[in-house]
């Protein structure tokens, strides 16, 4: 058993991204092995649209490539009734540069809730449930007024352009957590007497985080 704290966590968003790459297959397998011609390296990491919607949106690092293809860490398509065999083909491209977001007060999330459909047959007396899906999931950030950073520019600049854009989360233990969503931005600080002036940002995730232990 372990606990451990936020403290020292460090975000990073997105700000520049490679030309997509087209992926021409990709196999059932523990870890899904994409047939791409690349120039990538072990430990970029990739956002991958395909048709399988469970990956569209995803972020993930890439292992073992060559100029030929390349092994998404982590990411378990053995199942074909998940993944249907042969329909993994679309596009990777890789984020080039990553903007630190420095100053952040907090970052807490909301919604993955589980979802639940009720039932009951004529002859029960009682009702019944079975899961059906998670509700929307957001990030909600909070960072101390300074309009000269980087970070906060980078935000504002996302939030402008509505595009799906990348957040890295590295947590000081190890590891990461890759969020994938469209930002918004409130530009104007809080004013409270006593307490630091802050901005509120959000992240509306598009696709399911991907963690990384190490």
């Amino acid at each position: 058993m372990s606990v451990s704290l936020p403290n020292g966590i460090i975000l990073a968003i997105a700000t520049a991204y490679a030309a997509p790459l087209t992926v021409t297959a990709a196999s059932n397998a523990a870890e899904a092995v994409l047939s791409v011609v690349n120039g990538l390296a072990a430990l970029d990491l990739v956002e991958f649209t395909s048709g399988w919607s469970r990956a569209n949106g995803r972020i993930f690092r890439v292992k073992s490539p060559t100029g030929a293809n390349l092994v998404l860490e982590g990411f378990d398509t053995t199942s074909t009734t998940l993944f249907p065999a042969g329909t993994g083909v679309g596009t990777i491209r890789k984020i080039n540069t990553w903007q630190q977001i420095t100053q952040v007060l907090g970052c807490t999330s909301s919604g993955g809730d589980p979802q639940y459909q009720t039932y009951s047959f004529l002859e029960q007396d009682f009702d019944s449930q079975i899961p059906t899906t998670t509700s929307a999931q957001s990030l909600a950030l909070e960072i101390a007024d300074d309009p000269t950073l980087a970070g906060y520019i980078a935000i504002k600049n996302a939030a402008i352009s509505r595009a799906t854009t990348g957040l890295r989360a590295t947590l000081p233990q190890g590891g990461m957590i890759l969020y994938n969503g469209i930002f918004a931005f409130d530009e104007t600080p809080s004013l409270t007497k006593g307490n630091l002036m802050a901005c509120k940002g959000g992240c509306a995730l598009q696709g399911r985080p991907v963690r990384y232990a190490t």
